[in-house]
């Protein structure tokens, strides 16, 4: 019996658990956790999962670890519901709940009562927000001319970005790391993952910078990461696969001939520009819009439930791979782009990413006609330096990386594999739930999409 500090969302089962296991100081292939549409699991291809390793341990000066926002739970993020139960359990104290990111800001703030830290890390709690320090690179072509920030970080100077961490499994499938791209990028000194690039090694190397990033940051180390450790967290990461394996009305997502879950997905055939719809496939292969095949006719069950539940799932996976829209005024794809689906921005099989780095401009931190509600989150006035222009965002995204106009509110598309155990969605969490997630593409391109399809795609997603 080993007592572990693993937070599990759903089934009102939270805070430190005792596990049962074969090995002390391991979490068993496939150990079930639930979230709210069924059961997520990991498959490790070492055979179990080491909690004893760097990923799990306190580096750093402030008693967190790479597991205080990568969660096994959460599909190795973290759920704001699921942060909002830590806070209530720790009164506020559990490691998560740090100044340096975890609150809104980082001064003029209290923290010495339980209501200070509820109302200083109010973000963290609703929305799974970590707060991302930035400045402007050098030689931008843009000036921040002013921050309206709610909760009082109003420096031009260093921004304050708000935003969700990402998952640290199947990461093979990574063709850029961060949101922004931060930790792929020349001017950070990493590597861009490329098509003729030298990889996985490029991956490799952005992944070992990512982890010393990570731990000077976030758990405020004072001595380096050695090698070794880089090493055993890429290595333990690296292992990890992660999906929906359980659906609560549907039963299991690879039972007969359906191929959901986590096991096949070290199988999954994978090289960066894979099915690329826009010419940066290496091998020069055709686009295919049919990204994902893991249901088919023949998953079929006696039940009456089941068999609606997995009809509908089925019809999402019918709807994701051929419901076709014009992609209009995306900044990082030409416009316009007529009668495309899913696939032209998810276009990895049976991962749903983007198979090249391919930042986009889809409107999720516009300030206004924006269909998601962003008014929790800081207005930033950036003044283009050659023509004069201004423009207003809630993030500028990878600009603050690149320092290019062209690259504000642009951001990565992550994988979608596991996104049931992960709420809220997009980069700044501004989508509750999946359901938020299909209305706004829905407006945002004009779908058309009925409220029955809407319907199916939140169960197909939910089964991922």
């Amino acid at each position: 019996m080993l007592t572990i500090r693993i937070w599990l969302l759903g089934g009102l089962l939270f805070g430190v658990v005792s596990v049962v296991m074969a090995d002390s100081g391991f979490l068993p292939n496939l150990n079930p956790f639930h979230d709210p549409t069924g059961k997520v699991e990991t498959f490790s291809t070492t055979g179990k999962i080491d909690l004893t390793g760097p990923f799990f341990q306190s580096l750093g000066t402030n008693g967190r670890s790479c597991a205080s926002c990568h969660q096994p739970s959460d599909a190795w993020s973290v759920s704001a519901a699921h942060v909002a139960q830590r806070f209530e359990d720790t009164q506020g104290s559990d490691p998560i709940f740090r100044t340096n990111d975890g609150s809104n800001c980082d001064h003029n703030i209290d923290v010495a009562t339980v209501e200070g830290r509820r109302a200083a890390y109010s973000l963290l709690i609703s929305r799974g927000l970590i707060r991302i320090p930035l400045s402007l690179p050098a030689g931008a072509e843009f000036d921040v001319v002013s921050v309206s920030n709610p909760y009082g970080c109003n420096e031009t100077s260093t921004l304050s970005m708000y935003r969700r961490p990402l998952p640290t499994t199947n990461l093979r499938f990574l063709s850029t790391l961060m949101f922004d791209g931060r930790e792929s990028s020349t001017q950070t000194g990493t590597k861009p993952i490329t098509t003729s690039g030298n990889n996985p090694g490029d991956l490799l190397f952005d992944l070992a910078h990512q982890s010393v990033d990570a731990t000077n940051g976030h758990a405020q180390a004072t001595t380096p990461l050695t090698t070794q450790q880089q090493q055993q967290i890429v290595a333990f990461e690296m292992a990890l696969s992660t999906a929906q394996d359980i659906d609560s009305v549907a039963g299991s997502l690879d039972a007969n001939t359906a191929t959901g879950g986590p096991t096949a997905i070290p199988d999954i055939f994978f090289y960066v520009g894979i099915n690329d719809p826009l010419g940066d496939n290496p091998q020069g292969k055709p686009f295919s819009p049919v990204i994902f095949t893991l249901f088919n006719q023949t998953w079929a069950d006696s039940k009456p439930q089941t068999i609606q539940r997995r009809a509908s799932i089925l019809r999402g996976q019918t709807l994701f791979n051929s419901r076709k829209f014009d992609i209009n005024d995306v900044a990082g794809l030409p416009s316009p782009l007529r009668g495309q689906t899913c696939g032209t921005c998810h276009d990895t099989f049976n991962v749903g990413n983007h198979s090249v780095s391919a930042p986009l401009n889809i409107g999720v931190a516009d300030v206004t006609n924006n269909p998601l509600d962003v008014s929790y989150l800081p207005v930033i006035t950036l003044r283009n330096r050659a023509t004069g222009v201004e423009t207003s965002t809630t993030d500028p995204g990878r600009a603050l990386i690149t320092g290019k106009w062209a690259d504000i509110g642009k951001f990565k598309g992550p994988i979608l594999r596991g996104l049931a155990a992960r709420a809220p969605y997009f980069h700044n969490g501004s989508a509750a739930g999946l359901k938020e997630v299909i209305q706004f593409y829905n407006i945002r391109f004009s779908m058309g999409l009925t409220d029955t399809e809407q319907a199916d795609l939140v169960a197909f997603l939910s089964a991922l």
